[in-house]
């Protein structure tokens, strides 16, 4: 009850022309349709597949429960939800580093790649989380460790072992991994821009400051819902083709 009359008086006094808010009530919407498409899809796929688009509903799911909060918090606070959005983000970062593995099993990757890639992907966030957060007057220090890991993860999906086993599948499975490469380089990349913006450095001369929540989700539908639409759709070319 009393959620309910947090809600209620929340969506009262919504200014029409907060834009920031706006899309965070659409990002929670759009996460909660394209987890409900993700998982009522499920039986149409055999084993092999269903767990990788099993995968992409749980980042789509996790991140609608955490918008449902974020959009709540940012209604009341007008700040950005910095606690909240790391958060989902240490929970489905790594989730979208399983995809890989998942769709490249088929050319012989090892469970070692994906515990690289979640290992990277944790500390590329614990760090940024640290710089953005808890030791703010270290940012540049932290934000530089959180990029390295970042430059790491982009390195072994374009050239690493992940594009070599990658080209060894070759067809849909390479075709599906360069996009998710292309998302992880370019969809990806609003985020340490964000963390500069947001946080004071040899950068801030550069950059300047201003807020970027709005990037942040529009970046964040695109990139975990774009996820999923790709597994997904490899999915069902697979099923396809072994038809």
């Amino acid at each position: 009850m009393k959620t309910m009359l947090l809600l209620i008086d929340v969506t009262t006094k919504i200014d029409p022309t907060d834009y920031i808010g706006f899309t965070f009530f659409v990002g929670c919407m759009a996460m909660m349709a394209a987890s409900a498409f993700f998982f009522l899809s499920l039986s149409q796929f055999d084993r092999k597949w269903r767990t990788s688009v099993l995968v992409s509903g749980l980042i789509t799911f996790i991140a609608a429960v955490h918008y449902f909060y974020m959009r709540d918090y940012w209604a009341v606070n007008m700040e950005s939800p910095t606690f909240f959005r790391y958060v989902d983000w240490i929970l489905t970062v790594p989730l979208m580093c399983v995809e890989f593995y998942l769709i490249l099993k088929v050319a012989g990757a090892k469970p070692s790649l994906m515990w690289k890639l979640i290992g990277l992907s944790v500390i590329m966030l614990v760090t940024g989380y640290f710089g953005e957060a808890v030791y703010p007057g270290q940012a540049a220090v932290w934000g530089g460790i959180s990029g390295l890991a970042y430059f790491v993860i982009v390195y072994e999906i374009w050239l690493g072992s992940a594009k070599k086993l990658a080209v060894a599948a070759g067809g849909e499975i390479l075709k599906a991994h360069k996009i998710l490469c292309w998302f992880v380089l370019v969809g990806w990349a609003i985020y340490p821009l964000g963390y500069m913006l947001g946080t004071d450095g040899w950068y801030t001369s550069i950059l300047g400051t201003g807020g970027v929540d709005v990037a942040y989700n529009i970046a964040d539908a695109i990139n975990k819902i774009g996820f999923g639409l790709v597994i997904y759709t490899l999915a069902v070319k697979s099923q396809d083709v072994k038809a």
